[in-house]
């Protein structure tokens, strides 16, 4: 059987595919499993997963409608079946996988906005249930296409390879890392599509917990983030002039996986880096403002979320509409209000 696996979304996503995909190879050795993605750090990731024979990237975002088109229908009747990763709630992913032309079109019936996204050109389709991880939504998928149920789903999947570690190894060791350190990891960024820097804690209370991090419990810290969020890794140093606090900048995701493989803890946004952190077993502390953590949670590894759980929250579902806040009081306000005390106890619970 021929199974392409549309992971159009971000890393995240994608990472809470794995999973089913690890689970689907194992049902099916024989299969060829491939996966289209548009982005280069899931490509990273997907190429290493022995799960998956081949990962076609094309960046659809910015490429022309023609050109879309034109690499689409390069992969058209190639395959028996499509999975369309959840959440992927767009009518342009939904056709994609249609012109692709496979015979079982696996996907969800979301509760939200499922027509106006022509949700109905995938054949083969659960509901979508606001109790459900991730994980578990896409797991179902899998499922359905194995006609079992199983009672135990496996944790994220991340290949780190030899060069990766030895590329921390030695990063590890021009930043004065050692064995007997206490490490916690920040993530302070998130994607900013669709408004999603709302759900960013701000910089200066990251500052703050690095403070107490550091003279608390003589922790270093460690900055993650891509080169576009350097100016958060600046922000967070400039209001903290420590030699504990060290900003990393590495060459690919998977070389970032391999340094945050030395955290004691990891201390998020509800960010890609989250979901990584969750594959490397991490204990993680997730700062949760408007998503329904039902869904993101970190998955099978030891975690505490901190939230303030207002009786708005969960506002933000699956849906193309840009993140937007109704509250009248303080846009916002459910990381706005999230204080440094509040993520500093469940990061205690944790070391």
């Amino acid at each position: 059987m021929r199974i392409l696996v549309i992971a159009l979304s971000g890393i995240g996503d994608a990472l809470m595919f794995t999973p089913a995909l690890v689970k689907l190879r194992e049902a099916m050795p024989s299969a060829k499993i491939d996966a289209l993605v548009m982005f280069k750090g899931v490509k990273d990731v997907f190429e290493k997963l022995p799960q998956l024979n081949e990962v076609h990237l094309f960046d659809f975002m910015n490429s022309s409608k023609s050109a879309s088109l034109f690499y689409i229908l390069n992969l058209r009747k190639k395959y028996d079946a499509t999975f369309s990763v959840y959440p992927s709630n767009r009518k342009e992913y939904n056709i994609m996988s249609f012109l692709i032309g496979a015979k079982y079109r696996f996907g969800i019936r979301y509760r939200r906005n499922d027509l106006l996204n022509f949700g109905f050109l995938n054949n083969v389709r659960s509901d979508e249930n606001n109790n459900l991880h991730n994980v578990e939504e896409n797991f179902h998928m899998v499922e359905k296409l194995l006609a079992e149920q199983f009672e135990n789903i496996p944790p994220l999947a991340f290949t780190l390879e030899h060069d990766d570690l030895l590329y921390a190894t030695d990063l590890l060791q021009e930043k004065g890392i050692s064995d007997q350190d206490l490490v916690v990891g920040f993530h302070p960024g998130c994607n900013t599509l669709k408004n999603h820097d709302k759900r960013r804690w701000e910089v200066e209370k990251f500052a703050e917990l690095a403070k107490l991090l550091v003279n608390n419990h003589n922790a270093k810290v460690l900055i993650f983030g891509g080169s576009e969020e350097q100016h958060l890794k600046d922000a967070i140093h400039k209001a903290i002039d420590s030699p504990k606090v060290i900003s990393i900048q590495t060459f690919s995701l998977t070389n970032t996986a391999a340094v945050m493989k030395r955290c004691n803890l990891f201390v998020s946004n509800d960010s890609s880096l989250m979901h990584v952190a969750a594959a490397l077993q991490l204990k993680v502390v997730a700062i949760i403002g408007p998503t329904n953590t039902n869904y993101i949670a970190p998955w099978k590894t030891k975690n505490e979320i901190a939230s303030l759980n207002l009786e708005c929250a969960p506002c933000f579902f699956y849906s193309p509409k840009p993140l937007s806040c109704s509250r009248k009081d303080v846009q916002f306000k459910c990381i706005k209000e999230l204080s440094v005390q509040n993520v500093y106890e469940k990061v205690k619970k944790l070391l």
